[in-house]
């Protein structure tokens, strides 16, 4: 605990202060510091960490942009809440609009957009341990949104910026926080299907991009499955309407 205070006052020291509060309630809420739908009470937070609310208020907007939060008209913000149909929905579109995105990225992706993709992939490699999880989770993001972009469609990329804020992947990382043993192996596998989309777009190979986004997306259902209790033909059912 006293090492968590450590941490987070170090990083409120540095600056953009509101980037460094919005890391310091992004690593708590993958931690499961905060459950789903608890207020986030601006006060409370300036309080702890020796700031005032301007930053704070800043930084809780940078999580209702990341979809980790939600803010409610003259209530406040509160750590997202998602029902099963949102979540399988979300799902269903993201792996619709992704699959999408590679396969015509794959046909016209440019060089500087491949060193981009290669430099994220590359940077999540070695992060496996639960200090990493908050720079794991914005990479990925990082990751699918370069994905898209690789379109070059910018209908695409403005869907997927609304689709991508309402999947629960912060809850993914909070379950796998809370059951450590699953970390290295699922990490692990998603570096390498990551990996392998990248190859798929530097090769050009259009029906390989297709096969192994879906595969991507096949995998992440079955973590929705096993880590939410999301129920299998459910997300398919979501996934075939799409």
């Amino acid at each position: 605990m006293d090492s968590d205070l450590d941490l987070e006052n170090q990083l409120v020291n540095r600056k953009p202060i509101k980037d460094e509060i919005f890391e310091i309630l992004h690593q708590r809420i993958i931690a499961g510091k905060y459950q789903p739908g608890e207020w986030l009470r601006q006060e409370e937070i300036a309080s702890q960490l020796g700031v005032s609310q301007t930053p704070v208020r800043e930084a809780l907007d940078l999580l209702v942009s990341a979809g980790l939060a939600e803010r409610e008209p003259y209530k406040g913000v509160r750590v997202m809440h998602l029902s099963d149909t949102e979540i399988a929905e979300s799902y269903g579109m993201r792996m619709f609009l992704e699959v999408t995105s590679s396969m015509i990225a794959a046909k016209r992706i440019t060089d500087r957009e491949l060193e981009t993709l290669e430099k994220i992939v590359e940077k999540t490699k070695g992060l496996l341990t639960l200090n990493d999880m908050a720079a794991q989770r914005i990479l990925n993001r990082q990751f699918h949104n370069a994905l898209v972009a690789a379109s070059g469609n910018s209908l695409l990329v403005k869907m997927h910026a609304i689709v991508i804020n309402t999947f629960p992947d912060w809850m993914l990382y909070e379950y796998m926080f809370r059951h450590p043993e699953l970390l290295e192996e699922n990490l692990v596998r998603e570096y390498n299907e990551h990996k392998a989309i990248y190859i798929s777009l530097a090769t050009h190979d259009i029906e390989n991009a297709r096969i192994e986004t879906e595969n991507h997306f096949l995998n992440l259902g079955k973590e929705l499955t096993e880590f939410l209790g999301i129920n299998k033909e459910f997300l398919l059912e979501k996934k075939i309407q799409i």
